[in-house]
């Protein structure tokens, strides 16, 4: 049985109220200035619409050759209930930066070596993530077929205050870090929860965000797919630099939690 993690077995650093603060400060600035380069960069590589439509036809296509494309399928089930939409938008909107940010946190004061791998994987897939995007731009759902519903625009103003326009590439649909990004979080949470049911937030958390990225039409599951293999792809790469050498199907090796080490610890 998985027993509570005492304030004994805290990194020293994070035991101190005000050294605690200014630990997770400083690891979430720098996260927050990477985060904020990501988004620069992602908008100043905005594709263009002609692209981006025609790469989301071939998005489409290959869906529908492996029997996939079941998104507008999935999106009508929903929008004859406002409380299902509103559902989905608050999932998108904040399960995704503001669930993470929390998740950072709580693994900054007590699993600071788990924080930095998933750290640093977020920023190999990211930066993997932008050269796709300046490639091969894609066009959501939203913006490719004109029979789905922008359930974020329509119904929700939030979204465009966490995730300002100026910052987004609209046709970068592929690969969804709104669903690998949080699968490598919720990853977090299963390695390090003390709880059952932590450990069950740590996957229904990532199948959610999942979920509604294809309700509010803002990814295609393909997108999904890619973006999960990115973002595990760079955890793996993470690990092996860091000497942990396992075979990627091992799925008990990726529970596990990364060594522990002190925050100042490279």
């Amino acid at each position: 049985m998985a027993r509570m993690t005492s304030i004994r077995e805290l990194p020293e650093r994070a035991r101190r109220p005000g050294r605690a603060a200014a630990l997770v400060v400083r690891e979430l600035g720098i996260m927050l200035v990477a985060v904020l380069a990501y988004f620069a960069i992602r908008g100043l590589t905005e594709g263009a619409r002609a692209d981006a439509l025609v790469n989301a036809a071939r998005v489409v296509d290959i869906e529908r050759a492996l029997g996939i494309h079941v998104e507008e399928d999935l999106q009508d089930l929903i929008l004859q209930s406002h409380a299902l939409i509103t559902l989905a938008n608050w999932v998108y909107i904040w399960g995704h930066w503001p669930f993470i940010a929390v998740v950072a946190a709580w693994l900054v004061l007590v699993h600071p070596g788990e924080y930095r791998v998933l750290r640093n994987a977020f920023l190999v897939s990211g930066s993997a993530g932008l050269v796709v995007f300046a490639l091969f731009p894609v066009a959501p759902p939203r913006l490719y077929d004109g029979t789905f519903v922008d359930t974020v625009t329509e119904y929700s103003r939030a979204y465009r205050v966490l995730q300002p326009p100026a910052l987004v590439n609209q046709y970068a649909a592929l690969p969804s870090f709104h669903f690998g990004w949080n699968l490598l979080i919720g990853l977090g949470i299963v390695r390090c929860a003390p709880w059952r049911w932590l450990k069950a937030v740590g996957i229904v958390a990532p199948a959610a965000m999942g979920l509604a990225t294809i309700l509010t039409a803002n990814h295609y599951l393909l997108d999904l797919v890619v973006g999960a293999a990115m973002a595990l792809a760079a955890l793996y790469a993470v690990e092996l630099a860091r000497g942990r050498r396992f075979a990627p199907w091992q799925l008990g090796v990726w529970l596990q939690p990364a060594e522990r080490v002190e925050p100042d610890a490279a």
